[in-house]
């Protein structure tokens, strides 16, 4: 099945597109959770898995800052109020939970990709980008992203 970004968008309140992410949401600086807005989902899909990578990290696959699956399509915007109402799945470290932007001291600017992908099956646990991915890339049925950016000194 073709994967399409038709009507799907993805944004933040809290982030400029294509702009720099407020220290307050960095590992350093808080690691607040930004908002983020869904909106177009198609009325196919079964459900919404989000992911925030930083292809930018000196790792193989990047870094996986944050992974959320079982999100309901009628789900407007992720937040700190309700994302635990979604399953967390793994970030880079093999942690449930958000990670903040932290690249290494020097390394520049880094691309931080806020991915929302529409399903059409369930997510059946907790996973890494890599395995959702691996498993569920037949099952996407749209998907989009904003980039937004964060360096260190």
């Amino acid at each position: 099945m073709p994967k399409y970004i038709a009507d799907l968008t993805v944004s933040s309140p809290d982030i400029p597109s294509l702009g720099r992410i407020p220290d307050r949401f960095s590992a350093d600086a808080g690691n607040a959770i930004p908002t983020i807005s869904i909106s177009g989902v198609g009325s196919d899909a079964i459900e919404l898995a989000f992911v925030l990578n930083d292809p930018d990290a000196p790792l193989p696959n990047g870094f996986t800052h944050w992974t959320l699956f079982n999100i309901p399509t009628d789900t407007t915007e992720i937040s700190a109020a309700n994302f635990r109402d979604f399953t967390q799945g793994l970030n880079g470290i093999g942690e449930p939970v958000y990670t903040g932007p932290q690249p290494p001291q020097g390394h520049g600017v880094h691309h931080y990709y806020f991915w929302v992908y529409a399903l059409d099956a369930h997510v059946d646990g907790p996973h890494s980008r890599e395995s959702f991915l691996e498993k569920y890339a037949s099952n996407i049925l749209e998907q989009n992203r904003f980039v937004a950016t964060f360096s260190t000194p």
